[in-house]
């Protein structure tokens, strides 16, 4: 049982990116654009660009989540979506009550944990950045053959 498990790692690993991705991605794009009820906490409404911080969480988010829906520079996206997650709980949430439960911060503190946890594991299965990998590994590998060839 556990070899099976082993072997599915890599897509259940892509998978989990993928739905993290998109629910970043869509959180940002709902307070950006006023998408699917728009900002949190706004009446449906969007954050006026350029407000600090919440236009610029709201890129990140927008931008990171989609980087690591596509599974495209996972690892930097994610470190850049767990930091701004960590930043947005302590900064916004904590100071209301200690527990994330009663503060509201259990989103920020589950979107801070699944990123960093990709920063650590990379993309997975289906990811952008293992076909970009292996089309360089190819070409590496194949550089060599075209210098003996040549000479």
């Amino acid at each position: 049982m556990s070899a099976r498990l082993n072997t599915a790692q890599p897509y259940a690993l892509g998978l989990f990116r993928i739905v993290v991705g998109l629910l970043f991605a869509v959180h940002g794009a709902a307070s950006l654009f006023g998408v699917l009820g728009g900002a949190m906490g706004s009446n449906g409404g969007t954050i006026p660009a350029g407000t600090w911080p919440g236009w610029y969480a709201a890129v990140i988010q927008l931008v990171c989540g989609s980087l690591a829906l596509l599974g495209l520079g996972t690892r930097g996206a994610a470190l850049l979506a767990s930091g701004s997650m960590a930043f947005a709980y302590f900064d916004v949430h904590q100071k209301h009550a200690l527990w994330p439960i009663q503060n509201g911060g259990e989103p920020a503190v589950l979107f801070c944990w699944s990123f960093l946890l990709l920063v650590f594991t990379g993309s997975g299965a289906f990811g952008l950045d293992r076909l970009l990998a292996r089309r360089t590994a190819g070409t590496e590998q194949r550089t060599p053959e075209r210098a003996t060839v040549a000479a």
